[in-house]
Formats: C-alpha cells, structure tokens, sequence
C-alpha cells in the first residue's frame, strides 16, 4: 500500500515563505498524479495544486504566481513552494496520491498545519 508522510508546516509571518515536503512509500509504481490540498477552519477542503508524472502542473487560481509544486520521481517526493504568504493560506496542509492500478484510488497523508500571521 502506498503512504504518505507530510513535513515541513508550521508558524510563519505574512509575506514570508514555507516549503512542504510529502515523501510517498510503499507500491508507489501505481502513483498517477500527485497533489496538495488544504483545509481551514469552517471551511471545505479544497485543492491547493497539482502535478502528474510528466510534471504537468495545475494551481488554483488563489495561489497563482505565489506557489510552486515540483516533483522527484527518483526520490518519490513532491514539494510544495510557499512564497508570499497570506493569512488566508493558514490550514492544515494534505498530500494526495491517484493511484492507478487494476483500481482507481487516492491515498492521503495525515496532514501538516501551516499557520500564517498578520
């Protein structure tokens, strides 16, 4: 089975910067594409980005220009850049993985929290 372990969360001035890290272990041949989502306080979860093996890439439009996903397939590791960060950005912080195998399924970490001031 595949696993996924987040680091790299934590306390952060606004403006400043942060670099998640999501190491994937396991079956990971089976891995499609990878993503971030983040979940805040009363809020739905929603997708931060995306990247598939190929390193396509796909932002939402609220941290366009401001973040970056970038993968090491040799590592099995998918990052996420942090620039310029808002107040808005604070949430807990979830890889993802689209496995594809004989079945189609996603695998998600146990979560990283990232808590920007003003």
């Amino acid at each position: 089975q595949v696993q996924l372990v987040e680091s790299g969360g934590g306390l952060v001035q606004a403006g400043g910067s942060l670099r998640l890290s999501c190491a994937a272990s396991g079956s990971i041949f089976g891995i499609n594409t990878m993503g971030w989502y983040r979940q805040a306080p009363g809020k739905q979860r929603e997708l931060v980005a995306t990247i598939i093996s190929g390193g396509s890439t796909d932002y939402a439009d609220s941290v366009k220009g401001r973040f970056t996903i970038s993968r090491d397939n040799a590592k099995n590791t998918v990052y996420l850049q942090m620039n310029s960060l808002k107040p808005e950005d604070t949430a807990v912080y979830y890889c993802n993985a689209r496995v594809v195998t004989g079945r189609i399924y996603d695998v998600w970490g146990q979560g990283t929290q990232v808590t920007v001031s003003s």
